[in-house]
């Protein structure tokens, strides 16, 4: 009997013990995610004010395919977010 109880303890311990590591892996997820995104909108700002600034005749051109790349950059962001709190729930 008592040796049940025992195991009973241990296997709560290491459940509270993997939810610690999935709260840490889901922040260093969520970090990078970040991190990145916004390396990448700066990266894509810089772009295009240069590119307005060599050719300003194509500013619309330019301004408009900056503005899809911005928002397909933050969808990808936002899922990686969703994705690691919800790896961090399971």
């Amino acid at each position: 009997m008592l040796n049940m109880l025992m195991q009973v303890e241990m296997v709560q311990a290491a459940g509270e013990t993997a939810k610690g590591w999935g709260a840490m892996g889901a922040g260093i997820g969520m970090g990078l995610a970040l991190i990145g995104a916004g390396l990448g909108l700066g990266r894509i700002g810089g772009q295009v004010a240069e590119g307005i600034a060599r050719q300003p005749e194509a500013e619309g051109a330019i301004r408009g395919a900056g503005l899809l790349f911005a928002v397909l950059l933050e969808g990808a962001t936002i899922i990686a977010l969703v994705f690691a709190l919800l790896f961090k729930l399971i």
